[in-house]
């Protein structure tokens, strides 16, 4: 999801940055005017945040967040503020390990023989906060509602491989069920894809797959995404809309239950302020260090710093309904030759440090079946030379007008990196290039969700389970649920279908790469870098990030 993986062995990373301090030095100059312009440190958005929340097995966790673009609804969350919180409310027939390896949760088994037809058999003895049991209707149905054209849920696009998609998805559909879908008795129901897909079990344990209770259906999506009833570790509290949404643990889970009485939620309008109550022990845990703090945190935090390769990814979207971006030469040539200014290495080292590595593709080292080789990706490589000569060629079809805009949210502390790159493209191009701020993430989502952006945008993924397929299918199918750059492509759909029909996984990941050949040619996107996640914890906090970046939420403690 804008976030959202796994059970492949991961490749290791070595978290080794080289650095020189002439290039240092040489950075340091170029990107003075973006270095001066650091966030400045804000007030904790909540005065709750300073209250007693308590320590020991029923102590409350305050964790930093924003505000939700959605209601908390599954098959209609897919961004990070709004999935953390779904996640801890709702628990699928997988749970994702800290590590990433999926485990049976809600489900007794899942059984294929082929990867296309599935039987489902659910544990008997789970239920909804609100008492009643979970049973196979409560999958079937809630499938169908996010699959359905009618509800017009953000994760639709997730349903696409079972049987009777189509017939549900398209408009004018006259039947709101997917044949692919049979409630065999109380705890067993069937799924029949139109395929082979090497993926979908795999991803049962991903958001938009949770149940939904008889009284969703009664209430409607919007009374029930204020006030959820879940089946997860944790069940609501309250929300208090921009300021803080609370969870209390689920003494009637059937899983394993949290080691904490619950999650706070705290909404902030930047990492830095973030930070200050992480010092302050105002805040227990923080999963993105501001870039301030990158130099001095490891010092000023102790063995209560926390750095680990993560599966995440950030790269700038170039919707193709821009003037000049479209989908034509003109445009090809634009997004190559904006990718080729971008000094991805030196960016890394002068604003994050050294915790970033330079993107080779649009997933992340970390995700099984990564490949730094994939042909075309000169095109996100330093060259500022063919960077020139591509604009020169773009402005030979039609001559440039305008400024370059990069669209960004403050509360993610971003100002400092896209300041940076609207340095470096305007120096190497010697066009106007320049950040567009928005207030909160929630903003800049809808934006993109409505494709009313009228500029590039920084554009966030945060693996949802662990597959390269993961981060490609969303964002870049024609009918993806998150494809901020409106990109469509027949070939590279082709060849995604391909590598999900595949039997083999090394054979998959091998179809995969050569649709992201298309990509690294098309740059719907520009990969800027794949993460090395820098947190913290406070004083008496014991935990880990997940293998997503993500804090293993139930599994965090204060003593």
């Amino acid at each position: 999801m804008p976030s959202p993986l796994k059970p492949a062995e991961r490749p290791t990373h070595t978290e080794v940055v080289v650095r020189r301090r002439s290039r240092l030095t040489a950075a340091r100059a170029i990107l003075a005017i973006a270095a001066t312009s650091s966030l400045v440190l804000a007030g904790c958005s909540m005065e709750g945040a300073k209250g007693v929340y308590g320590s020991g097995p029923n102590a409350i966790i305050r964790v930093n967040a924003g505000e939700p673009q959605s209601g908390l609804l599954p098959t209609d969350t897919n961004e990070n503020m709004g999935g953390r919180v779904v996640d801890s409310l709702f628990t699928g027939l997988y749970i994702y390990r800290a590590d990433g390896t999926p485990e049976l949760a809600n489900a007794e088994s899942v059984e294929t023989t082929d990867n296309q037809h599935f039987v489902v058999k659910l544990k008997r003895d789970w239920t909804f906060t609100d008492g009643t049991p979970v049973k196979a209707s409560n999958y079937v149905r809630a499938w169908n509602f996010g699959a359905s054209i009618e509800n017009l849920q953000k994760q639709q696009i997730l349903f696409s491989a079972i049987a009777g998609y189509d017939d549900v998805a398209e408009k004018g559909a006259t039947t709101n069920q997917m044949r692919g879908l049979k409630v065999v008795d109380d705890y067993t129901f069937t799924v029949d894809l139109t395929s082979p897909n090497i993926d979908f079990k795999l991803s049962l344990g991903f958001t938009p797959f949770k149940p939904l209770p008889d009284i969703f259906f009664v209430e409607g999506k919007d009374k029930f995404g204020q006030n959820p009833v879940g089946n997860g570790p944790y069940k609501f509290k309250q929300w208090r809309h921009n300021v803080q949404l609370d969870v209390v643990r689920n003494d009637d889970y059937k899983g394993a239950k949290p080691k904490n009485g619950g999650i706070a939620f705290i909404m902030y309008e930047s990492y830095d302020s973030a930070y200050t109550d992480l010092l302050s022990n105002n805040l227990d845990a923080l999963d993105t260090i501001p870039n301030s703090a990158l130099r001095s945190f490891r010092k000023t935090l102790g063995d209560k710093a926390i750095t680990q390769t993560t599966a995440q990814m950030l790269a700038l979207a170039v919707p193709e309904y821009l003037d000049h971006f479209q989908d034509d030469d003109e445009g090809r040539l634009r997004r190559q030759a904006i990718s080729m200014s971008i000094n991805r290495q030196q960016i890394i080292d002068v604003v994050f440090r050294g915790l970033r590595n330079p993107s080779l593709d649009f997933t992340a080292r970390s995700v099984p079946g990564w490949d730094g080789n994939i042909p075309g990706n000169e095109n996100v490589k330093y060259n500022p030379d063919m960077a020139r000569q591509k604009w020169a060629q773009a402005n030979a079809i039609r001559p440039w007008g305008g400024t370059f805009g990069i669209a960004y949210n403050s509360d993610g502390d971003h100002k400092q990196w896209v300041d940076a790159v609207a340095i470096q493209i305007k120096n190497t191009l010697k066009i106007n290039a320049e950040g567009k701020p928005y207030a909160t993430f929630k903003q800049i989502r809808d934006e993109m969700t409505k494709h009313t952006l009228k500029s590039a945008g920084r554009n966030g993924w945060q693996g949802d389970y662990p597959s390269l397929m993961n981060f490609l299918q969303s964002q870049y199918l024609s009918d993806g649920g998150s494809n901020d750059s409106v990109y469509k492509n027949p070939e590279f759909d082709a060849k995604m279908a391909q590598a999900q029909q595949a039997v083999d996984p090394a054979e998959s990941s091998r179809l995969v790469n050569q649709a992201q050949a298309l990509l690294l040619r098309d740059l719907p996107g520009i990969p800027l870098w794949d993460y090395i996640g820098a947190a913290g914890v406070g004083d008496g906090i014991k935990g880990a990030l997940g293998w997503n970046g993500l804090f293993d939420f139930p599994n965090l403690t204060k003593e």
